[in-house]
């Protein structure tokens, strides 16, 4: 319902004319205030692609732990979690690769030139206000060319001030603490400068121990351990500015700051869950956006962006020639983009966006070359919308230079990539969309892939992988309780080849173009809301993946037509939240089916599926200037025993406990 609402508001302002009228003519009326509430479906059920999103406030009340756990919540992504509150954590979109999926922070595309896969689990879910994952593309067509060259994007969208009444200023104090020595401050302050100019900073620590009992299950023997080397500490701060102009134009600064210092708890193999290997994070980076509107036909926006990262992992055991390795790496990147979108007639709007990067790396590796990336990307978007029908067309123009200090640089990549969606609304009163769309995307060789030591490959070519994906989505008012039910059912075929893997030859391992994969599924999303009193709302949802990744490589190989590594064909997850004035209370399930380690699908590579169940039970407590929101957690209520990569046992039973005090 609010859906078709809005669509009405939007004709009748796009359609409807008004005969001019003179002074005389006109009579005002006051009337009462009117108060209109409704609730919105958070599936997007009228974009040509798919697109799933995650509010702040359902994150909240799903008792949603980290990036990662959210992020496990949409369908068709696979999240790669190596355990405890430290390991790394990717996600890739229809395993297609982490490297495939882009990532993006307020709008800007987040990057590692490195390593090509981006750790979602350093980003902080505390200042979240929207999390969506859009496959293919997202609708916005002022985004930077970079977001069209992934085969998903992954958009996290913080929280904006908002002001109460006449307040200038609002400050915010959270603590969390729970299992394993976990404990997480956090402060926030929202600040007025002016009538068009407010700021926010916010900043949080965390802490844990991460030491986690675990079963360790050899053969017929079973043992009750713990995990090793799973201690963290982080620190994160952010800092924003919002201006609007006087001809209504805005600019947005956004500084930002994260370091982390953690044990990586490695894998439990046999009886010697033992690691000694440390990882030190920094990253820092600032990012400019401005946005203005000349007209009805004219709109433009530019972005600019400095980021540093720096890492060093240090690895202690007899295997080193002096006990120990350590390695430094530090990447730079110099970013900018301007897009702009022209609209000729109304059902017709063009899109145009460039991009610039700069990128380095410096290391302390052996034979480092010092390589320099040069990237430029061309976007054109081309989107007709008129009487149910969209059809977008968009086709990239992408062109990259390489240069090192030492050896022989790669050859220069230049190359287009098309890609098409189309969506039908057969019925103008029905929320009713059939949806089509074709992408071509690659991933060009990471720096690891080219340059790391004995293994990389400066004549790689670039992976590539072709997305096809046709679905319908429908959201309808059944009945006079619900506020709305609405489902999304897309089935998708994805051809990735040239795959780089780290291939055997005579002497030593390399980097090869040897991987061919065809990726066939099924996504459906299912989300309802009840009123079943006055003050009494149930919200439902869930999601379910079919998938069947197989290896086309080599006929002759072993693992011929066998399901990839890590991909279950079966996930999905349900949840519930029921919203009563007296106590808030969430469940959810997320379920995984049983997975194979290797590329041999044989029963000694056999991961055994889950199912995590977690309690979320809260209240906000209002007072006269301020509110206090205490909720409580239980993650994994049945204790269950599970691993989401082989031998990196995930904690079981936890809680946590979070106070949050605004005024």
């Amino acid at each position: 319902m609010p859906l078709f609402v809005c669509m009405v508001l939007h004709s009748l302002n796009a359609e409807a004319t008004v005969a001019p009228v003179s002074d005389d003519s006109i009579t005002m009326q006051r009337i009462d205030d009117v108060v209109i509430e409704a609730r919105r479906s958070p599936i997007k059920v009228s974009t040509a692609a798919p697109v799933q999103t995650l509010s702040g406030t359902e994150l909240t009340r799903l008792g949603v732990q980290n990036m990662a756990d959210a992020v496990r919540r949409f369908a068709g992504a696979n999240v790669r979690d190596y355990g405890g509150v430290g390991g790394l954590k990717t996600v890739s979109v229809r395993n297609m690769g982490a490297a495939h999926t882009g990532v993006s922070y307020d709008g800007a595309p987040v990057s590692n030139c490195q390593a090509g896969q981006i750790d979602i689990g350093r980003f902080s879910l505390d200042n979240v206000s929207m999390l969506s994952l859009a496959i293919g593309q997202n609708e916005d067509l002022l985004q930077p060319a970079k977001l069209y060259a992934s085969a998903g994007v992954l958009s996290i969208v913080t929280q904006r001030p908002v002001f109460d009444g006449d307040d200038k200023s609002a400050f915010q104090v959270k603590i969390k603490g729970g299992s394993f020595g976990y404990i997480t401050p956090a402060v926030r302050w929202w600040q007025k400068l002016g009538e068009n100019t407010v700021t926010s900073l916010e900043g949080d620590y965390m802490r844990a121990d991460g030491n986690y009992p675990f079963r360790l299950v050899n053969g017929k023997y079973v043992t009750e351990e713990r995990r090793n080397n799973s201690a963290i500490t982080s620190w994160h701060g952010e800092g924003n500015l919002y201006h609007t102009f006087a001809d209504s134009s805005n600019l947005q600064v956004k500084g930002y700051y994260y370091y982390s210092k953690r044990g990586l708890p490695g894998p439990v193999t046999l009886y010697n869950p033992v690691s000694d290997e440390t990882l030190w994070d920094k990253n820092a980076f600032v990012q400019v956006k401005y946005r203005k509107e000349f007209s009805d036909k004219w709109n433009f926006q530019a972005q600019a962006k400095y980021n540093y990262g720096w890492n060093r992992d240090r690895d202690l055991g007899p295997q080193y020639s002096d006990g120990v390795y350590s390695a430094t790496h530090r990447q730079n990147e110099y970013y900018v983009t301007a897009s702009a979108v022209y609209r000729p007639v109304q059902p017709l709007q063009i899109a145009l966006a460039q991009d610039a990067a700069i990128n380095t790396l410096h290391s302390t590796m052996p034979e480092c070359p010092f390589p320099t990336r040069y990237t430029s990307l061309t976007a054109l978007n081309v989107r007709y919308r008129r009487n149910g029908l969209t059809v977008n067309g968009v086709l990239l123009g992408t062109y990259i230079n390489e240069r090192v200090k030492s050896g022989k640089k790669p050859d220069d990549l230049s190359r287009l990539s098309p890609g098409v969606s189309v969506s039908v609304q057969p019925w103008r009163d029905e929320q009713l969309y059939f949806r089509a769309m074709y992408k071509s995307t690659f991933r060009t060789p990471t720096f690891n892939d080219l340059y790391y030591y004995r293994l990389g490959n400066r004549k790689l070519r670039p992976e590539k992988a072709d997305e096809y994906n046709i679905g319908v989505t429908w959201s309808i008012l059944p009945a006079s309780f619900m506020d709305y039910l609405s489902f999304t059912v897309d089935g998708y075929f994805n051809n990735v080849t040239d795959k780089i893997v780290a291939f055997p030859t005579t002497y030593a391992w390399t980097m090869a173009n040897y991987g061919k994969v065809h990726v066939t599924g099924v996504d459906i999303t299912l989300a309802s809301a009840f009123s079943l009193s006055r003050k009494v709302q149930l919200t439902l949802s869930g999601a379910y993946t079919f998938q069947k990744a197989v290896d086309l490589t080599d006929p002759d190989s072993k693992s011929y037509k066998h399901q990839l590594p890590y991909t279950p064909r079966h996930s999905g997850n349900v949840s519930a939240v029921i919203d009563m004035p007296w106590v808030d209370v969430g469940y959810s399930i997320v379920g995984v089916g049983k997975r194979y380690c290797l590329s041999q699908n044989i029963p000694v590579n056999k991961i055994d599926g889950y199912a995590e169940h977690t309690l979320t039970v809260s209240h906000e407590f209002l007072f006269r200037g301020y509110s206090l929101d205490l909720q409580g957690e239980i993650i994994n209520l049945t204790d269950k025993q599970y691993d989401v990569i082989k031998y990196y046992p995930m904690p079981g039973r936890s809680w946590r406990v979070t106070g949050t005090f605004k005024f």
